[in-house]
């Protein structure tokens, strides 16, 4: 069993990498179960609407803090756990980092406070390889309103804040660097696929 997620600022790509990753990990023979945050769940969805909706301009940074921690504990206990227990492979498209980099780094929380609710949440379920496809905020943000993806409230806010979630990535990987591989997601498509799959398949292969 492996828990693998991806991380990255908006507009890397990295949910664009889910499916041909999935389907790499899956060609070279491994079970694989592939999942999102926040959602994943009939519960995680509902609060992703929430979340996401431009409508909730009001939303405090500690209220968007615990409805993301609600969508991952349901998340976690659903999907996660049961399928990891079946000694399966997790895919998942973003997880707690991404709350310590929105969360924390973005909206300037206290770090440790945070970091007490997320074990809460998670029940201290980690991952154990996580990909981060780094890009400039700007150019990520340019990106998808260039794509026309979906732009949601997180999307909205000033570039200041975009800027503080990718250093918060930075740290983090600085911070624990055996569990984390960086990608530049500036590249074409096909080189951040080929990157993406050559670290994956290549860690699924030594642990086993």
């Amino acid at each position: 069993m492996m828990f693998i997620t991806l991380e990255g600022p908006d507009g890397s790509g990295k949910t664009t990498q889910v499916e041909p990753l999935a389907d790499a990990i899956r060609d070279a023979g491994y079970d694989l179960v592939v999942t999102r945050e926040p959602g994943g769940t009939l519960i995680g969805d509902q609060v992703r609407r929430v979340i996401m909706d431009l409508k909730n301009t009001k939303m405090y940074p500690e209220a968007e803090i615990l409805l993301f921690q609600a969508s991952r504990a349901q998340l976690v206990r659903e999907v996660i756990q049961p399928t990891l227990a079946e000694g399966k492979i997790v895919l998942c498209d973003r997880y707690a980092d991404s709350t310590l980099a929105y969360q924390g780094y973005g909206h300037q929380t206290d770090l440790e406070e945070l970091k007490q609710i997320i074990r809460f949440a998670t029940g201290g379920l980690t991952p154990d390889l996580t990909v981060y496809l780094d890009i400039d905020p700007e150019d990520g943000l340019r990106r998808r309103q260039g794509e026309g993806e979906e732009w949601n409230r997180l999307d909205a806010y000033e570039l200041t804040f975009h800027q503080r979630v990718r250093e918060g990535y930075h740290q983090m990987i600085a911070g624990e660097p055996e569990r984390w591989v960086k990608v530049d997601a500036a590249q074409s498509a096909e080189k951040v696929q080929a990157a993406v799959q050559e670290a994956v398949i290549g860690r699924l292969k030594a642990r086993a």
